[in-house]
């Protein structure tokens, strides 16, 4: 297992990962279809090639498991022994333990597995012989679910003696979220569900060393949480540890005394190691937990020794029995070795077909013809060239023949060659012009072959991002008592290899969320008419330029009755609105950070990583999620991603007067939005569409640009949306839409805000890529900050000033309003009491009507009220000013109409006049 070159290394982990891969996919489908004779001999054949694989790179335990392995299903084959359910979990063990190899990072990584497995092997081979021989074996342990046990308490408390362990290196715990990247998947949500419970228990290990007994359960239920998650990675040492320090914790808790100092030496190796497993990647995770794993594995052993194990107080022994001698201390732990930086990303390497590659080279030879024929038309470009010269000397000597008064004979010679020479320069450039439309079309329709060929090669079948999910569910699906089948439709549909490694994750968590919230106990499902073993399907499909996939399960579907009672119980909302939800939106609460409906602890439940992990990962490729439900048929998960993320189809505007590209899938609507539709209240400029108000935002002051200047007629408006609400950004054109080519911006910028990519437009411009997430954040800061611009809501007419009604009985508070406005450019008219403003409104036209509230004759309330019941005057702008300053009456004038509710004390600090700005505008 030495001096392995790395690029047969390389084969052989392909090789490895192909062939594993196939031996869990037949066996699945062998214990589905137990009659079928066929499915054996493709097991047969992944066994012996993984057996040749390994004798050539030297890893002779991986021969010895393969070879039995094949042994096995020669003799199924042959009818000399019956493949049953255990034995199917024995096949799939040996299988886990061959697909290891396909985890290593390199040759070196061979001695540590062939260290780790070797048990495993020795304990699985001898079994297999057996099946082989036709000799039945009991079967393997059945998974369980379950949280250990703690033990009663009773009076008297021992401590078991221990060696103080030697100096432990401390691996620092990173306080912030890690970065999870497109090929951490369900191993990045492990390591940040890692690091947020060991910050707790590590917390709780600072307290023991002050002295302070664990006042709650913090830290235990942390460890049980470590202990579900790693479970369900199948880390066998960091849920063996996970447990043994739960019941330490459990017991001291319990016994109420002190820990040992030895044992508290532990728990802080206990911490270290497992911290260690944090900053790793997918190619160093299984060396770091090899490295580390016999330490993890020895807890099991030290703690009950170590911890105050609660038991019956000792009898005393006859005088003539002699003493027992106490039992050896356990090993000190072993230090941990300093957790390997990751390895810093290096070229990608992507696997393309040989047909795909030949296609590739054949259409790269055509473009190499293609560019060469550019060198001939340079050429013959050349000869115009010298034609137009030779005609411009004819004509230039036709000039001075004439100009010099030269016999008219010589100046018509002249004149006809002349002619003759520009017939010769039209057809030349005719020719020349036709070659080149020729030449561009075969141009075009090259690029566009060669194009979608690029394309296709990075496109991946669905089936490989789903290959392991049908393992995820049997197993699962057992270890919680219930029984469950993965089908998969599509799996020939064609997905970028970027957005199948992106889905992963998400895919994983539905798959486990289906079998344990959506999937009934076999009982249950038979009571209700329901077949005995549930099914969850998942289709992948194109529609419309995106890829949609549905994860679907036939069981209980969604309590929405708990929902609703855990959305009241976490403070979310009140009871009375949750009553008035839709489904839709109660279901949304689904997708909020850490919540669940689950009623306990589980490996797989109530565990703080929730469907919130689903809707980040598919955000973050321009995706959407959303559910449907049904009590007692099952739920659905709909996701909605684009086909490929390196090109995207897109609505290019103009903001500023430079081009920027809003991705199709994250537009709503696009609207042309008359000015006179235009409506302020409190500052913010919205509009009504289908009957509900949008926001108005200016996209030039979201992307710090230039405004460009006000156009009479319609508003251009991008319609955008979250699960926040609903915004308009105005922009200044539409362009109109185009597939680009995303091109990433220059990782020296940091992230952008606003901005996510770049692409160049058909005609050759530079085009910036809004990210619509940031955008959408950034409109929601600058509407809570109340410092939007206001877009124009009025064509730019003929220069006027604009005029304003003010209504007040107040001759001072009138005089006050008068003066403040025509020094500011107004034109004012003012009105003595409400019926006197009715009056003057209806009689002349008015940009403004500033009213009091408490007024003779008609309050401003009913003038309000008045002014929009009437269809000319149910635009004009309206301003509340008044003595009132309670919510109620606020709200009262906001109610009927009015725009913007100010009180008196307004035009000493210029809210008034500001607020008169916002909806006029500056004269």
């Amino acid at each position: 297992m030495t001096g392995i070159d790395p690029s047969l290394f390389e084969l052989f982990r392909d090789e490895v990962r192909a062939h594993a891969d196939a031996l869990s996919t037949g066996l699945l489908a062998l214990e589905n279809d137990a009659a079928n004779p066929q499915r054996i001999e493709p097991l047969m054949r992944a066994a012996h090639s993984l057996k040749g694989a390994a004798r050539i790179v030297g890893v002779e335990p991986a021969v010895r498991l393969a070879h039995v392995m094949e042994d096995a299903f020669v003799a199924a084959q042959a009818g000399r022994a019956t493949i049953t359910p255990a034995d199917v979990d024995r096949f799939l063990k040996a299988a886990d333990v061959l697909a290891g190899l396909g985890a290593l990072a390199d040759a070196g990584g061979l001695h540590a597995w062939a260290a780790a497995n070797e048990p495993a092997i020795d304990r699985l081979a001898p079994e297999l012989e057996q099946f082989s021989r036709g000799v039945a074996t009991a079967p393997p342990p059945a998974p369980v679910v379950e949280v250990a046990p703690r033990p009663t308490p009773t009076p008297t408390v021992v401590v078991g003696p221990l060696p103080e362990p030697p100096a432990l290196r401390p691996v620092a715990i990173p306080i912030d979220p890690l970065p999870v990247g497109p090929d951490d998947g369900l191993l990045g949500l492990f390591r940040e569900e890692l690091r947020s419970h060991l910050l707790v228990v590590a917390a709780g290990v600072a307290a023991l060393k002050a002295g302070q007994l664990p006042p709650r359960d913090d830290a235990a239920e942390s460890l049980r949480q470590i202990r579900g998650a790693a479970r369900v990675m199948k880390c066998a040492p960091v849920a063996s540890a996970a447990a043994a320090v739960g019941g330490f914790w459990a017991a001291l808790r319990d016994a109420k005394a002190p820990p040992d100092p030895a044992a508290l030496s532990w728990l802080r190796y206990a911490v270290d190691a497992l911290a260690s497993l944090i900053d790793t990647d997918a190619d160093t995770f299984q060396e770091r937990l090899t490295a580390v794993g016999d330490g993890l594995e020895q807890l099991a052993g030290v703690f009950p020794q170590a911890v105050p194990a609660v038991a019956p107080a000792p009898k005393k022994a006859p005088a003539d029995a002699g003493g027992s001698p106490p039992p050896p201390p356990p090993p000190p732990p072993p230090e941990p070795a300093a957790a390997k930086p990751a390895p810093t990303a290096g070229e990608a390497v992507v696997r393309v077909t040989a047909q795909s590659l030949s296609r590739l080279m054949g259409l790269a030879g055509e473009s190499l013809v293609q560019a060469r024929w550019l060198h001939l038309f340079s050429g013959a470009l050349g000869k115009l060239k010298k034609q137009h010269e030779a005609l411009t000397g004819l004509l230039d000597e036709a000039y001075q023949a004439a100009a010099t008064g030269r016999p008219v004979e010589h100046v018509a010679t002249l004149i006809a060659d002349t002619r003759q020479q520009v017939a010769t320069c039209r057809m030349e450039l005719a020719t020349q012009a036709g070659d080149f439309d020729d030449h561009a079309g075969r141009a075009e329709d090259l690029n566009s072959r060669l194009y979608r060929e690029v394309i296709a090669s990075r496109m991946r079948p669905f089936a490989d991002g789903v290959h392991g999910l049908a393992r995820t569910v049997r197993d699962l699906a057992r270890s919680l008592g219930k029984q469950a089948r993965l089908d998969v439709t599509g799996e020939s549909t064609d997905v970028d290899r970027d957005v199948l490694e992106k889905l992963e994750a998400p895919l994983g968590h539905l798959i486990r969320n289906a079998v344990d919230h959506g999937i009934d106990p076999p009982a249950d499902r038979l009571a209700a008419g329901k077949p005995e073993v549930g099914t969850i399907r998942v289709e992948a499909r194109h529609r419309a330029g995106m890829l949609l996939v549905t994860v679907a399960d036939d069981g209980r579907g969604v309590n929405l009755d708990r929902l609703r009672a855990k959305v009241v119980e976490r403070g979310l909302s009140t009871a009375e609105l949750v009553r008035q939800m839709t489904e839709p939106e109660l279901l949304e609460f689904l997708f909020l950070p850490g919540f669940s409906t689950a009623t306990g602890v589980t490996e797989v439940s109530g565990r703080g990583v929730g469907l919130d992990v689903v809707l980040d990962s598919v955000r973050k490729v321009g995706g959407s999620v959303r559910i449907t439900t049904k009590a007692g048929t099952g739920t659905t998960f709909h996701l909605q991603l684009p086909i490929t993320l390196s090109v995207i189809r897109a609505v290019v505007v103009d903001v500023g007067g430079e081009p920027y590209a809003f991705p199709h899938n994250r537009i709503d609507r696009l609207l042309r939005v008359p000015r006179a539709d235009v409506r302020s209240l409190e500052h913010r400029q919205f509009v009504a569409v289908d009957g509900q108000n949008i926001g108005l935002v200016v996209a030039a002051q979201l992307l710090d640009v230039p405004a460009a200047s006000a156009a009479t007629g319609e508003l251009p408006v991008v319609l955008l949306s979250d699960a926040t609400g609903s915004y308009g950004l105005v922009v200044d054109r539409f362009r109109g839409e185009q597939d680009l080519v995303v091109r990433p911006l220059d990782p020296r910028l940091g992230k952008v805000p606003n901005l996510s990519a770049a692409a160049v437009l058909d005609d050759g411009e530079p085009v910036l890529i809004v990210d619509v997430e940031d955008l959408v954040r950034a409109m929601d800061q600058f509407i809570q900050s109340g410092s939007l611009r206001r877009c124009e809501s009025r064509d730019a007419g003929p220069a006027r000033k604009k005029r304003i009604l003010v209504v007040d009985d107040s001759i001072t508070v009138r005089e006050v309003e008068r003066q403040l406005l025509t020094q500011h450019g107004y034109d004012v008219t003012v009105a003595v009491d409400g019926m006197d403003g009715w009056n003057q409104v209806r009689a002349a036209n008015f940009d403004l009507l500033v009213s009091d509230v408490d007024m003779p004759r008609m309050t401003g309330i009913q003038l309000v009220r008045a002014v929009r019941a009437e269809d000319r005057l149910k635009n004009l702008p309206v301003i509340i000013v008044s003595y009132k300053e309670r919510e109620e009456d606020k709200m009262l004038g906001l109610e009927v109409g009015a725009n913007c509710y100010l009180t008196k004390s307004s035009f000493h600090d210029n809210r008034f006049i500001r607020a008169v700005e916002d909806l006029l505008g500056v004269d």
